[in-house]
């Protein structure tokens, strides 16, 4: 284990598969798996649940400033990946509604909310053996992180995982209204002017169209265990 990298950085667009390669690395290496969005979804939840306005900024970022958010080892065997708790409560599945799905670009734009929110990511990442993922980890969150993957797939790709995951659930949703939806937090991502959605210029970028969760996976471990000789 001395030769794998302390900290692993894992960014990409929304539905890219990102989350699953993170869990399933994590899994691979005895890592701690970290997924930085439940952070974003917590607050989100939270102030769509008090009433509070996806506009009202500075509300938004005292809730994020207030509220203890958790995660730990999934309890229950419905699906999840892991437990998230807001305060106490368990929030793990109310953070996946389409509303919050909806809103959370908008609420991790703002600059107050990600501050609050990163210096808790860190302080995780800062104890080693972690898998991180998110959207600004290798850019923000852990710039000093030893091993960066994007993991990138065309918007339609990442549509389809996400409809066929909705089916699973019995949801009813379209296609064409996640692929939308998709677009939609592309752009608000990639533009946002706090930690805009990019990948960090010594990321390794894995274009994820065409390949399974297995493939990625494998790449992904070949890169950890050959860290030392990944270029400069």
């Amino acid at each position: 284990m001395s030769d794998l990298p302390r900290t692993i950085a894992i960014d990409g667009p929304a539905a890219s598969g990102k989350s699953t390669l993170a869990k399933r690395l994590a899994e691979e290496l005895d890592y701690l798996y970290f997924d930085t969005g439940v952070m974003y979804r917590a607050v989100t939840w939270i102030a769509l649940s008090q009433g509070i306005s996806m506009d009202e900024e500075e509300l938004i970022t005292q809730v994020s400033q207030k509220v203890r958010i958790d995660v730990q080892p999934p309890s229950k065997d419905d699906g999840r990946g892991y437990d998230v708790f807001a305060d106490g409560d368990d929030i793990t599945w109310e953070i996946r509604r389409p509303e919050v799905e909806a809103n959370v670009s908008v609420v991790s734009a703002y600059a107050g909310v990600r501050e609050a929110l990163t210096l808790q990511q860190r302080r995780i990442g800062m104890r080693g053996q972690v898998v991180m993922v998110g959207r600004d980890i290798g850019t923000v969150v852990l710039p000093d992180a030893e091993l960066k993957i994007y993991l990138d797939a065309s918007v339609e790709e990442r549509a389809r995982r996400r409809y066929e995951e909705s089916m699973a659930r019995g949801e009813s949703i379209t296609l064409e209204s996640i692929l939308e939806a998709l677009r939609k937090r592309d752009q608000i991502d990639s533009t946002r002017d706090v930690a805009p959605l990019c990948a960090a210029e010594d990321a390794v970028i894995i274009d994820s169209d065409g390949l399974s969760i297995e493939g990625v996976l494998e790449k992904s471990i070949a890169l950890a265990r050959a860290k030392r000789h990944l270029p400069e």
